[in-house]
């Protein structure tokens, strides 16, 4: 009788704390509110109930309240309410793994509620360790990995120009398949970068092949956005070929017009696109709206083949004179290529005689050729950063105003992108340059990327959905980053919701850590 009665007593317990549990979980009451669910571009008058962390009800009338204890009521009247946005490309990997920076901040801010990480071919692996770190350690927002192509190629065949045996292969695709089960949501490709540049197109097919078999999504920096190599068109053209030769959909990231040579080209890639997408492929893309990009001064102005073993076999083959003066003329050409030395500027912090200064000005300072300012710094500092104005205000909204081009931000330290990316759009592609409407503005930041790159019950407001949401005056969203002070962060969201969770309130942030890992 004891036992019987303990065991009543633990179930009466249990039951008790259960309903504490559930008395005391905040639902949020948003009222007045105009309404894009993310699904279509027009706009309506809803009310929203948000209990737990799912979206509860909506309904056009009053939502009957009786019964909620701890409720919270929002009167947006005047404001916009969104699903959370949905950053297809960022570099935030060690944000999200950094005690300080885990809440993502630069994110939040302007409405990112989740991101996608694992980009251009460098992904962490195993992946597990990464979803596991940041449930144990709490992140601001929910993120979702590729795996990398370029890190399983270093992983199994280093730095080097080389083509992988059948055994090496199969490792690799050994490696794609265990992150597939680990919850990656595709392979990413950073086929201009090395070490995936030296990767054959058959390779790339075996390991998409792999990729497609667990119903993931190809993502890829393609091989060349300019005429450093086979070109911007032969690109797109290996790209649509390893998506027919495996039926895995395709996503193009941070499409791209990029340099003096290809400038007006994008009428031919969207024609190409649109015609394999007549034919039946499933491809999209992401786009930050910015005419400058950010990478580094390797990979932007130094020939693959001299990084061939990477940075310490560079610097080796620049003590060779011929070696070195064979370096300098395509260094010279790449300068060109990418519109000319006004047009790069260093973007190295702790390197002060060199920070936010172009290759111009400090060949004018240095008394040295642009080209030979490139490799003195290369020398001296390694892995320097270049912000490259590169591309033509044409092209970008030629790109933007496709139905399959999505907001993404490339978020990487010392480019306002990472910032500014999301706000930017609204401000001044929806109200300023009226390029799209706000509703195609949100669609294709939350709806259209959770569609396409297979991420469920996200990017909607729809009963059952994870309460994701965003809450602001669109005429007050306002971009502050800026590239000589590129930190700064958005304004304009009044709320943010992580997982039905309040992360901005009134347009501060509420130390909430709501996000968690989206595994496939």
């Amino acid at each position: 009788m004891k036992i019987i009665f303990k065991s009543t007593l633990l179930i009466i317990l249990v039951c008790c704390l259960s309903q504490v549990a559930t008395c005391q979980q905040t639902t949020y009451y948003i009222h007045g509110a105009e309404v894009y669910d993310g699904k279509q571009t027009s706009s309506r008058k809803l009310n929203v109930l948000v209990s737990g962390d799912r979206i509860l009800k909506l309904d056009t009338s009053q939502i009957s309240l009786e019964g909620y204890h701890d409720l919270v009521k929002i009167n947006a009247k005047g404001l916009v309410l969104a699903p959370g946005f949905i950053d297809p490309h960022t570099h935030l990997e060690s944000d999200l793994s950094h005690a300080e920076r885990k809440s993502n901040l630069s994110a939040l801010y302007q409405g990112v509620t989740t991101v996608i990480a694992g980009n251009d071919g460098g992904s962490p692996f195993p992946i597990e360790r990464s979803f596991r770190q940041w449930s144990e350690n709490g992140i601001g927002t929910n993120v979702a990995l590729f795996v990398g192509h370029g890190t399983v190629r270093r992983l199994v065949l280093g730095a080097k120009d080389v083509q992988p045996t059948d055994d090496e292969l199969q490792r690799m695709k050994d490696m794609v398949s265990q992150a597939m089960e680990e919850g990656a949501i595709g392979l990413s490709t950073g086929l201009f970068y090395a070490p995936g540049s030296y990767a054959e197109t058959d390779e790339v097919v075996a390991l998409a092949t792999v990729a497609a078999s667990f119903g993931g999504v190809y993502d890829t920096h393609i091989r060349d956005e300019s005429s450093y190599s086979i070109g911007l068109i032969e690109s797109i053209k290996e790209t649509l070929e390893i998506g027919r030769r495996t039926g895995i959909p395709l996503h193009f990231s941070h499409i791209k017009a990029l340099g003096a040579d290809v400038w007006g080209l994008s009428d031919e890639v969207i024609q190409m696109i649109e015609n394999a997408k007549a034919d039946g492929l499933e491809i999209t893309a992401n786009q930050y709206p910015y005419i400058a990009s950010r990478t580094s001064m390797i990979a932007a102005l130094i020939p693959r083949w001299a990084e061939d073993g990477g940075y310490d076999a560079l610097v080796d083959r620049l003590k060779d004179e011929e070696l070195h003066q064979r370096i300098l003329v395509e260094v010279k050409e790449n300068i060109r290529r990418r519109g000319g030395a006004s047009s790069l500027i260093v973007s190295a912090e702790d390197l002060t005689d060199y920070h936010d200064l172009s290759l111009e000005a400090l060949s004018e300072k240095l008394s040295l050729p642009a080209e030979g300012i490139v490799v003195k710094i290369l020398k001296e500092a390694g892995g320097v950063r270049v912000v490259s104005f590169n591309m033509k205000e044409e092209d970008l909204i030629h790109f933007m105003k496709q139905d399959w081009v999505f907001t993404g931000s490339d978020g990487v330290v010392g480019h306002p992108r990472k910032f500014g990316s999301y706000a930017r759009k609204i401000q001044k592609y929806v109200f300023e340059d009226q390029v799209l409407s706000l509703g195609e503005m949100i669609k294709k930041s939350s709806f259209d990327i959770a569609y396409h790159l297979g991420i469920p019950e996200r990017g909607e407001i729809k009963e059952g959905y994870y309460a994701d949401l965003i809450l602001f005056d669109p005429i007050k969203v306002k971009e502050n980053a800026t590239f000589q002070n590129p930190t700064a962060f958005s304004e304009g969201m009044t709320f943010v919701f992580v997982n039905g969770q309040v992360a901005i309130e009134n347009g501060a942030y509420t130390g909430a850590l709501a996000g968690t890992p989206i595994r496939k």
